[in-house]
């Protein structure tokens, strides 16, 4: 007989916009998609509309995405018992009779405790202690943290947690390794090409990129992404840094073509000590060196394993670089190992040991 849930629906609360950036989330709950019906719902978003409703699409792989409309100026209180009587009306609308909770955010409780599901999920990207997640802990039947530094810093609370690192789509960033046709808004930038996508945010170091920019003016700094909670005008501006703006997930490969080193310039602080960035193993698999600064979860294992070089201040960042592009170039084993290091890497292989270590089974 089947436990209920892998036969339930999948209701996920995240604080993530599923057409922002195609990561952990997306990669997970696409394979969710094939074989049950999955919501995936999004923070409110706040706008001129006069009444709450929600807007519903569907994604590519059939994945639900939810998002709530809520009027601008509503306060708190009211956003979360405008969120609790939607979401009790999509339930009832979509017969969501057995259902898994699967939690991003914590913050989600103000308007979703009041649910009783089958199993609740926990799957932790990054500390989030200072909202409800004690609560959640309590509340979750297993939790997974995207890294092995997030779980030493919650492997004690909770009785059942596992580390389960992001992974990567290797078949998809190889053909960076091919010769591939060159966008048309990076065709005409020099070489070196040292490149990094992503949400930019607070997590940039900029001082980092402005002071290597200067350092370097050779070096080009190709930077993609979105500009997230930060004022755009404060991003350094030099003539060998370029934003090329967000790109689909689809693309990512034909820009890494034509890259000659990639970078990793986090700031090392609270929030990215614990970071695990899913781009390390992206780039490699790319087959394009990495340079990055000291996260934790960057230099175990990779940086261990001699795969990328870990550097924090300009001077020593620009020198790395200059080693990694030359080690890529004329060692013909490093490309070797990077292949050795991810075989057996997958998204398949993290959707299966998501099922595999947690005491419910969850997945069909």
């Amino acid at each position: 007989m089947n436990s209920p849930c892998e036969t339930s629906d999948l209701l996920v609360f995240s604080h993530l916009r599923w057409d922002l950036v195609f990561q952990r989330p997306q990669h997970l709950l696409s394979r969710h998609a094939k074989n049950r019906r999955v919501y995936y719902i999004e923070d409110p978003v706040l706008s001129k509309c006069r009444e709450a409703y929600l807007d519903i699409k569907i994604s590519p792989d059939d994945v639900k995405i939810i998002v709530p409309i809520i009027p601008k100026d509503t306060d708190e209180q009211t956003i979360n018992k405008s969120m609790r009587v939607m979401l009790d009306e999509l339930i009832q609308e979509g017969e969501i009779r057995n259902f898994t909770a699967l939690y991003y955010t914590p913050k989600a409780l103000n308007y979703s405790r009041h649910l009783n599901p089958s199993v609740v999920l926990y799957d932790c990207m990054d500390d989030q202690a200072h909202y409800n997640e004690e609560e959640l802990m309590k509340r979750s039947n297993v939790v997974f943290t995207n890294g092995l530094s997030l779980y030493e810093a919650k492997k004690y609370q909770h009785q059942n947690i596992y580390p389960l690192p992001s992974n990567v789509d290797y078949d998809h960033f190889s053909q960076a390794r091919l010769s591939l046709i060159e966008p048309e808004d990076q065709i005409n930038i020099a070489h070196p090409r040292i490149g990094f996508y992503g949400v930019i945010d607070g997590r940039f170091d900029f001082t980092l990129l402005k002071n290597m920019a200067e350092l370097k003016p050779e070096f080009q700094f190709i930077i993609l992404g979105p500009v997230i909670g930060i004022n755009p005008e404060s991003l350094p501006i030099k003539a060998n840094i370029h934003y090329l703006g967000k790109k689909e997930y689809h693309v990512l490969p034909l820009y890494l073509a034509g890259w000659d080193c990639t970078f990793i310039p986090y700031v090392i602080n609270d929030s990215t000590g614990l970071s695990n960035p899913t781009k390390t193993s992206e780039f490699l698999a790319a087959g394009k060196p990495v340079v990055s600064t000291s996260i934790a979860d960057v230099i175990h294992p990779y940086a261990d394993a001699k795969l990328v070089y870990i550097a924090d201040h300009p001077e020593h960042f620009i020198e790395c670089i200059e080693k990694a592009i030359n080690e890529s170039s004329y060692d013909p084993e490093w490309l070797e190992r990077v292949d050795q290091f991810l075989e057996g890497y997958s998204w398949d292989s993290t959707f299966k040991q998501m099922a595999e270590f947690g005491s419910v089974k969850f997945y069909v």
